[in-house]
């Protein structure tokens, strides 16, 4: 069975959608953070603090090239986007769908931005980062869900309809 991919902003609910999608499709849930992650055995942020941030994209494409996925719900990290080589690989091996959040929305939600282990630049806002990206995620995207205002499991009701 194909796979479905969720990609978006950090903070737009990839991991929390895609638990609940996966759960709801009896399909295999893998995030992709979490696997650079156990990878490297260290945080997101720890890895993006110790190589910079170009390094960091290279690792997470690495990663998301060196695996296969099947019937699984994918919830890749934000920054997946820059990676050509990994989401051509994923669009070849499911259904690509954006978690569309404004920016605005995405500033409430992320209160932990230099914890996190968001790749980007110092001193670069949540609105400036979304700028750059959304048009990346637009490109990528098979299916765009609109998630402002929803709760997670209404956003799975919206990815799950025909």
């Amino acid at each position: 069975m194909k796979n479905i991919i969720l990609i978006g902003m950090p903070g737009a609910g990839k991991s929390t959608i895609g638990v609940l999608l996966a759960k709801s499709l009896l399909m295999d849930f893998v995030d992709t953070d979490l696997l650079i992650q156990k990878k490297y055995s260290s945080s997101l942020c720890d890895i993006i603090n110790k190589n910079g941030i170009e390094e960091f994209l290279k690792i997470e494409n690495d990663v998301i090239c060196s695996r296969s996925f099947s019937n699984c719900v994918i919830a890749t990290g934000g920054s997946a986007v820059y990676g050509e080589e990994a989401m051509k690989k994923l669009k070849a091996a499911g259904k690509v769908i954006y978690l569309k959040l404004s920016p605005e929305e995405l500033e409430k939600r992320i209160n932990n931005i230099h914890t996190r282990g968001i790749a980007m630049k110092e001193g670069t806002t949540i609105a400036e980062l979304y700028g750059e990206r959304a048009p990346l995620y637009e490109k990528y995207a098979d299916i765009t869900i609109e998630c402002s205002g929803l709760t997670p499991e209404e956003c799975v009701d919206a990815i799950s309809l025909p």
